[in-house]
């Protein structure tokens, strides 16, 4: 899958993701208005595939998993930052949005068409052909993923099991 890199810096909060002015819009008014104090045009030009990379404690904030559904809904294929706030992470992958930490993000730029690959957990940047290794996930969480998030996999994993 490849798209363009939406860079962003350190400390990017769950209230910039997800305003809570628009909660009760649903996800839709969210994502709507998904970064616009940080960048006011995002949420209008984000196609799908696009990757988001940013710094330090990428999702600090709230426990709101409407953050991660966002970005989601938006079309975000992944978020690769130098770490991540624990709810954010945990909410992602949970959501089935890939999340990678990458600790040296200073290769990869805004506006960068880079080819993901989720398996071998790597950003290969197209123009240049050089490729960014990125923390791989353990195999239960490539797992869930795979199966679209944590709500899917369990119905999955309960179809296959015997009822009692």
């Amino acid at each position: 899958m490849s798209g363009r890199i939406f860079l962003f810096g350190d400390n990017v909060d769950t209230d910039q993701l997800a305003p809570g002015q628009y909660m009760r819009g649903g996800v839709e008014a969210l994502a709507a208005h998904c970064l616009e104090g940080l960048r006011p045009e995002f949420a209008a030009s984000v196609q799908p595939g696009d990757i988001i990379v940013a710094g330090r404690n990428f999702g600090v904030g709230s426990s709101r998993e409407q953050a991660a559904e966002a970005l989601k809904h938006l079309g975000i294929r992944a978020v690769v930052a130098s770490s991540f706030a624990g709810i954010f992470y945990r909410n992602a992958i949970n959501l089935g949005l890939p999340v990678f930490v990458c600790e040296d993000i200073s290769a990869l730029k805004d506006g960068s068409h880079v080819e993901l690959d989720l398996e071998a957990g790597r950003l290969t940047l197209t123009d240049s052909a050089v490729t960014i290794a990125l923390e791989p996930l353990p195999d239960n969480l490539k797992v869930l993923l795979a199966d679209g998030g944590l709500i899917p996999h369990l119905k999955k994993r309960f179809a296959r099991e015997p009822s009692q």
